[in-house]
């Protein structure tokens, strides 16, 4: 539904994008993370046909973004993080404007405006001018506007940005509701647990290159090393250090717990049961020793920089060294 291949947008000597290549199939929900100027809204601009690329190209819907712009704009739904509301307008005639515009039949076009309306609570609202709007009521008419034309595809920026919390869940159930096989959803944010929740893919992006993607499960597993899990037991160990399979690694243990590490938990964890059924060491529990994608966002960019700071010391060397110049002695 998503494809772009070397994706790249400069802006006078401004590398703002660069070489970024994604996939996203019907159905998948990514999320772009990165620091601020790292180049999410860049993208989503050019996969939404706002901006031109510089370089590569990108296809939304069965659509290149630059040869079919019109075609693109008709199937996204797109949240900016600059919503440009029109703050004399009453939200009601707001979203039936941009039905028309959207060329919606005048009864689908109500009838659609006043379920979302409802949805998010803003229905008690539909005359009041939307100037008269909190930042959480406009952010939420902003999103009732990206799905008026029940778009395949949507593109959000900080889709929950300065909302309170019950209103921010209002959004990500929605979005939940929203996943299905036939919509793709892209979510630039910086609530790493709400990428979390949300996304079945994740791409992090640093200075307008992708540094690290893939699922959640697949992040955690390559930024830091295997799953652990825990093991909590009926008796003491009183210093004992039970046997387990050589599939597994041992990491630390307690008075009645133990921890290990596996590349494969559908297959060592019975094994590890079964091993300590055999010791007459009763399992009370286990459970995975939870790890965050903040863990992982925080690796990345961290091995990122220190690979940025090594390569400009070697081209530092480089330029200082006297080998360097065509009439070194």
């Amino acid at each position: 539904m998503i494809f772009t291949e070397n994706l790249g947008k400069k802006f006078d000597e401004f590398q703002a994008v660069d070489a970024v290549s994604i996939d996203i199939p019907d159905g998948q929900v990514m999320a772009l993370l990165g620091p601020n100027g790292a180049g999410k809204t860049t993208t989503v601009r050019m996969l939404s046909s706002i901006l031109i690329p510089s370089s590569g190209r990108a296809c939304v819907a069965g659509f290149d973004t630059v040869t079919h712009a019109a075609q693109v704009r008709a199937h996204v739904g797109v949240l900016t993080e600059n919503h440009g509301l029109y703050n004399r307008m009453p939200a009601g005639e707001y979203l039936n404007f941009f039905g028309q515009l959207y060329g919606l039949e005048d009864h689908k076009r109500r009838e659609q405006a006043q379920r979302l309306l409802e949805h998010f609570g803003l229905a008690p609202n539909a005359r009041q001018p939307i100037g008269e709007f909190s930042k959480g009521m406009r952010q939420k008419l902003a999103l009732a506007r990206a799905l008026l034309h029940n778009p395949p595809v949507l593109l959000l920026d900080e889709p929950t940005s300065a909302m309170d919390p019950e209103s921010a869940r209002l959004v990500r159930d929605a979005i939940h509701t929203l996943r299905s096989e036939e919509r793709t959803i892209v979510i630039c944010t910086h609530n790493l647990a709400e990428a979390e929740e949300l996304a079945d893919q994740i791409a992090i992006i640093r200075q307008g290159r992708i540094i690290a993607s893939g699922s959640p499960l697949e992040l955690k597993m390559r930024m830091l090393g295997p799953l652990e899990f825990e093991i909590k037991l009926a008796v003491h160990l009183n210093g004992a250090r039970p046997a387990l399979p050589e599939s597994v690694t041992p990491t630390s243990s307690g008075a009645d717990w133990l921890r290990y590490q596996t590349d494969d938990p559908f297959k060592d964890n019975p094994l590890v049961l079964k091993r300590l059924y055999e010791q007459d060491l009763p399992v009370v529990s286990l459970q995975e020793v939870p790890r965050s994608l903040e863990q992982v966002y925080l690796q990345a960019i961290s091995a990122a920089s220190r690979a940025a700071s090594r390569a400009a010391s070697r081209a530092a060397s480089r330029a200082a060294s006297p080998e360097q110049h065509p009439y070194a002695q």
